[in-house]
């Protein structure tokens, strides 16, 4: 009798350890990711992609910020994993600016930098003296000035830099005023001036449709706008977390999230720099 009780217990210890060690495998492959964004629209573009690392054990966590400035703070201090929401050159001066160890590992989209107004139809019925609102951050602030340059309505000098400030303006026929405004503020700005610059996510979040601007954006083909997913320098040398990081850009450059662009969005993010590893 004491032999059966003692197989019995053995049989019931080694089922326990099994099921344990079978639990603390589900819970190995539970992995949260956290990615930081700027807009709410971010959250649509990265449902597919969700979905598709769900299914590999992986909980990618969609952290909402509200401005550029933020992100790549959050992510150089640990507060993230990772953040899609810059294009190339914004990252190479912040980081370069605050000396964030912070790199590209993937690429997204390139999304237009348009000129919008609720008083005109087109750029000829600008009136002299008209205010234009522009992002106040150099990058997208030196974008705007070249689409303004692109519309006609101003002339830079021959030897402006890829990120043209107000400075390099050598002629402005209308005389027009640019304002400088944080990115974020400027939807909400758009009746207070009579155009304004917006950038993509902040155009839509505000429903601003593409097909109303009254001009688009012609630098959609440098690469230097293309949008982005970054992560820390540190965890890029630890090799479970490359490859983490690897499944999440995977999940995102897939025909689901095209469909998203196309379907949802109706083309205005373009895809770029998908078959491009860039770990």
């Amino acid at each position: 009798m004491k032999k059966i009780i003692t197989i019995i217990l053995v049989g019931i210890l080694a089922f326990s350890s099994v099921f344990a060690a079978g639990n603390q495998d589900k819970k190995a492959k539970n992995i949260e990711v956290s990615i930081g964004v700027v807009g709410s629209i971010y959250e649509d573009l990265w449902t597919p992609a969700q979905k598709a690392l769900k299914a590999e054990g992986i909980n990618l966590k969609i952290v909402q910020f509200s401005d550029y400035v933020t992100p790549n703070n959050a992510l150089s201090n640990g507060e993230i994993d990772l953040n899609a929401f810059q294009h190339r050159i914004f990252l190479e001066n912040d980081a370069g600016s605050h000396n964030y160890d912070v790199k590209l590992i993937g690429n997204t989209f390139i999304i237009p930098l348009n000129l919008y107004s609720s008083k005109v139809k087109s750029v000829n019925e600008l009136k002299n003296g008209a205010t234009i609102a522009i992002p106040n951050d150099v990058t997208n602030g030196g974008r705007a000035i070249k689409v303004l340059a692109a519309a006609g309505l101003i002339t830079l000098k021959a030897d402006a830099g890829f990120n043209p400030t107000v400075a390099d303006i050598v002629s402005n026929p209308k005389n027009i005023v640019i304002k400088e405004l944080a990115a974020n503020t400027i939807p909400a700005a758009l009746t207070d001036v009579d155009a304004a610059i917006i950038n993509g996510n902040y155009a839509l979040d505000f429903g601003i449709k593409t097909e109303s601007a009254i001009f688009k954006d012609t630098s959609v083909n440098e690469k230097q706008y293309w949008n982005l997913i970054a992560a820390r320098g540190a965890d890029l040398r630890d090799p479970a977390k490359v490859e983490i990081f690897r499944k999440v850009v995977k999940a995102f450059q897939t025909k689901e999230t095209e469909d998203v662009f196309n379907k949802t969005f109706g083309g205005y993010f373009i895809k770029e720099g998908w078959d491009i590893d860039e770990f």
